[in-house]
């Protein structure tokens, strides 16, 4: 019998011939990252070491990422404190893949992964982050744990206990219309199979659609897998995949791609033509109440959010920059914009679009998760609304439970910003 790709993966990792659905493995782990949350998970790895007589010193250094993105800078005593001590503990354990503040090298840490080519196709990578699923987008397996399981992780190179998830199958065939993408596309998944639809499943994606896809793309899709209660989103590496992380990534050597076998067995597949897709929009206040941008056309708007680890990336400012270009945003109106790292804002300076947009009347704030996590820049006041290319919109998750996340693509979220209204990128701004 056939594996998917997540099963021989796992089968690699775990050292055995096959595994399959439902089946309890112990695989090495290529990857163990972490943010702001590192300081909860120090605690718990010394925890594991107390009483033991042993040093308390992670399995190997060089396969810690640590990455500060959710509250950069400092919003605080309390965060700058954890800061300090996890800059202090990463200096101590000589991690080198510690990603500061700074000009040269910040950003969010599902940008920075594959940007530094920390992630390579077949990878086992686990963060203390339930959007780590994003880097399947580079054919790993990658899943979010808390900060016991990563600190075990820490100590013995091993994720324990880890059940084999069935594979959903998603093939998207067709090509997407002039502003509909990635986002629209599983924005569109997401209602279909429903918040916990792919509940401890694996979406593996396929079709002609995907293959045509930049890495970008298949890293919004894979970011947003969680929202439909996956375990990961995992497109199989292809020309595309050894192609950025050899480009744009570094990467030097082989590089090995994993894919499913023939025979392979999925739990159900689900088939999507692009070329059907209109621009969606995921209402308040759950992520599968999905929308075709025509339903809720003309809602008034208070804030539009740009950014993210979902579409912070070059592609997605050049979206926002050719659709407001020589325009103003509406009156009444805010606009932020978050490049999801130092290197893309370098990049979309240099390409004349943050110029653009500044222009416009946008915002341009320091590479981070800024407002989407709700707790620092951006908050929203009682009864606003906010249009947000950002990946949940849980009420409260701008800061206030008080106001009201709709979630679109970079299209939809610019030309709203120039009507101040929900507006269908298709039919132009004003």
């Amino acid at each position: 019998m056939g594996m998917t790709v997540v099963e021989k993966i796992l089968a690699r990792a775990a050292g055995l011939r096959s595994v399959k659905a439902g089946d309890i493995v112990e695989p090495k782990v290529d990857l163990a990252m972490s943010h702001e949350n590192t300081a909860l998970v120090i605690n718990q790895f010394n925890e594991i070491f107390q009483g033991t007589g042993r040093e308390a010193r992670p399995w190997d250094p060089s396969r810690l990422a640590i990455i500060f993105d959710h509250r950069v800078p400092a919003e605080g005593p309390k965060t700058a404190t954890n800061q300090k001590l996890i800059r202090e503990w990463v200096a101590a354990q000589g991690v080198k893949k510690f990603h500061d503040i700074r000009g040269d090298r910040g950003g969010i840490c599902h940008q920075i992964l594959p940007q530094y080519g920390y992630v390579r196709p077949g990878a086992v990578v686990v963060g203390a982050d339930s959007h780590t699923c994003s880097h399947g987008a580079l054919g790993a397996f990658a899943f979010g744990v808390g900060a016991t399981e990563l600190a075990s992780v820490w100590a013995l190179g091993v994720a324990l206990n880890i059940e084999v998830p069935a594979t959903i199958k998603v093939v998207v065939d067709g090509e997407f219309q002039k502003h509909v993408g990635p986002k629209d596309l599983i924005l569109n998944l997401i209602g279909k199979l429903s918040a916990q639809g792919a509940n401890f499943r694996v979406l593996e994606f396929h079709g002609k659609a995907i293959r045509k896809m930049s890495t970008s793309g298949r890293l919004t899709i894979c970011n947003m897998s969680v929202e439909a209660g996956a375990t990961c989103g995992i497109v199989p590496g292809d020309e595309e995949t050894v192609r950025f992380l050899k480009e744009e990534a570094g990467v030097r050597g082989r590089i090995e791609c994993v894919l499913p076998d023939d025979d392979a067995v999925y739990e159900k597949v689900v088939k999507i033509d692009a070329s059907r897709l209109e621009p969606q929009v995921a209402c308040p206040h759950m992520v599968d109440n999905v929308k075709a941008i025509g339903k809720v056309a003309g809602r008034a708007i208070q804030q539009v959010v740009i950014g993210s680890c979902t579409n912070g990336r070059l592609d997605d400012l050049a979206t926002a920059a050719r659709i407001m270009k020589g325009k103003k945003v509406a009156e009444g109106t805010r606009m932020l914009v978050f490049p999801a790292s130092t290197r893309i804002f370098a990049e979309a300076m240099d390409a004349g679009y943050i110029q653009t947009l500044m222009k416009a009347g946008a915002v341009v704030m320091n590479s981070g998760c800024g407002p989407c996590l709700g707790i620092h820049q951006g908050a929203l006041g009682d009864g606003e609304t906010a249009l947000a290319t950002t990946n949940r919109n849980f009420k409260g998750r701008m800061g206030n439970p008080k106001s009201e996340v709709f979630l679109c693509s970079p299209a939809v979220a610019a030309a709203s910003a120039l009507t101040g209204v929900i507006t269908d990128p298709r039919k132009g701004g004003k």
